[in-house]
């Protein structure tokens, strides 16, 4: 049998639509790019000579030419698009970028810095003019490079240190003090807190707000009830069920995000306990309104994220060259019922420092 050879078909040019149509290289530009300085006669040649041979103007060169503008796509990089938070926000970016013309591009790295590093760097070889990216950890010192190259950076939901960029992401230290004075407020001193890696910015942040909540109410032993590393559902569900199982376990968890508040909530039904041990997630959840009770949570915009991601990056590569600035968005604290489970102290005399940060608190 004889071995066939498949030529890949040439991409048409204005050269080729100028040779079909009979009139220059310049006309043929003029018309493509919507100039009503030529003749119908002409414009109707040219747009017969383009239906026939399938050409179809190249971003690239056409942005070469104007020397600036959007190529036409931009990537998404995230820990793991199929989380509720990333979703919401990959989808607001698509969105605003369809609306200027833009195809976007999106990848996960399971929490995997070289993963992370892989996929950005494919994007940009393949000339993507800008990335909006969710990193790892604070230590990119690639990333510096890769601005140089002229490929725009945008940040979401954690900084990285030592680069100007911008960064858009919710108030993670405000978040959690709010989410940790409405426990107190409810009568709960011995509060568990499910974080995620100690190294990510938002864990660290989170991690702070509760412990200057808990400082400032003089509520002391609450190291030992701070669970870390935890990876997931399954992790926090497992975390939960120790810190129950305890001499003095908490009776009121705070969720460091959405996944593991939902490994929290199913620690609880499973022990029996849902409708005793108070439960606040410092992220929504979908459904989480639908569940007895429903869970309580700290919820962040990422929809707004991803507007004002997408925003920036597009104004970056038009040519915005005013100094980064982070951006942060303000949280909404959603009581749905398990984090307004009363505490043993809800009735009870408190002690003057939980008084007076009940009292004096603000709602952030």
């Amino acid at each position: 049998m004889g071995q066939q050879v498949r030529q890949r078909r040439r991409r048409p040019t204005l050269k080729d639509v100028s040779a079909q149509a009979g009139v220059s290289i310049k006309t043929v530009s003029r018309v493509v790019n919507g100039d009503t300085n030529v003749t119908p006669a002409l414009a109707e040649r040219v747009r017969t000579a383009v239906e026939s041979l399938g050409y179809a103007p190249d971003p690239l060169a056409s942005r070469l030419r104007r020397g600036r503008g959007p190529i036409g796509a931009v990537a998404v990089v995230v820990e793991d698009v199929a989380n509720p938070f990333s979703t919401v926000m990959h989808r607001a970016v698509t969105d605003a970028m369809a609306a200027r013309g833009v195809v976007t591009l999106s990848a996960s790295y399971d929490k995997d810095p070289g993963g992370e590093r892989t996929a950005v760097l494919a994007f940009t070889s393949r000339r993507v003019d800008g990335v909006i990216l969710m990193p790892t950890t604070a230590d990119h010192p690639w990333l510096d490079e890769l601005r140089e190259t002229g490929t725009e950076v945008v940040l979401v939901d954690r900084p990285v240190a030592g680069l100007r960029a911008d960064v858009v992401m919710s108030d993670h230290r405000a978040a959690a003090r709010r989410a940790t004075t409405h426990l107190l407020r409810h009568g709960h001193h011995r509060i568990g807190f499910l974080a995620d890696a100690p190294d990510v910015y938002t864990t660290v942040e989170r991690l702070a707000g509760f412990d200057e909540i808990l400082t400032a109410a003089a509520v002391a032993g609450h190291d030992g009830l701070v669970r870390d590393e935890l990876r997931g559902a399954g992790a926090a569900e497992q975390a939960v069920i120790d810190l129950l199982a305890g001499d003095d376990p908490p009776t009121a968890l705070i969720a460091g995000q959405n996944l593991l508040a939902i490994g929290a909530f199913r620690a609880l039904r499973r022990l029996n306990l849902h409708h005793r041990i108070a439960l606040v997630s410092l992220d929504d959840i979908p459904l989480a309104d639908l569940l007895d009770p429903g869970i309580t949570v700290v919820a962040q915009e990422p929809e707004r994220i991803g507007a004002l991601a997408a925003q920036q990056l597009l104004g970056r590569i038009a040519g915005d060259h005013t100094p980064a600035t982070p951006h942060l968005v303000p949280t909404q604290l959603i009581p749905r019922g398990s984090g307004e489970i009363p505490g043993p102290f809800l009735n009870a005399a408190d002690t003057p420092e939980v008084s007076a940060v009940k009292q004096s608190q603000p709602h952030f």
